[in-house]
C-alpha cells in the first residue's frame, strides 16, 4: 500500500433550504451549492422560493470534463 499523498480538508455549511457552502482548499470564498431548473422541479421546489444556483452535479459533472 502506498502512503497517502494528499487529504482534501473541506467543510460545508448548510446555509438553509436546498442552500449549501463548501469551504475548499484553495479558494477564498465558500462555493455555494443550491437548485435550479430541473433540479429543483424534481424536488418539489416552488420557483423561486429558494435563490438558483448550480446543484452538486454541475459541480461534479464540470470537474469530470475539466
Amino acid at each position: 500500500m502506498s502512503d497517502i499523498a494528499y487529504v482534501s480538508e473541506v467543510r460545508v455549511e448548510r446555509l438553509g433550504g436546498p442552500l449549501r457552502a463548501a469551504h475548499l482548499p484553495g479558494e477564498e470564498q465558500p462555493t455555494v451549492y443550491g437548485m435550479h431548473g430541473a433540479v429543483a422541479e424534481h424536488y418539489g421546489m416552488e420557483p423561486g422560493s429558494a435563490p438558483s444556483h448550480a446543484s452538486t452535479i454541475d459541480h461534479l459533472v464540470g470537474a469530470a470534463l475539466g
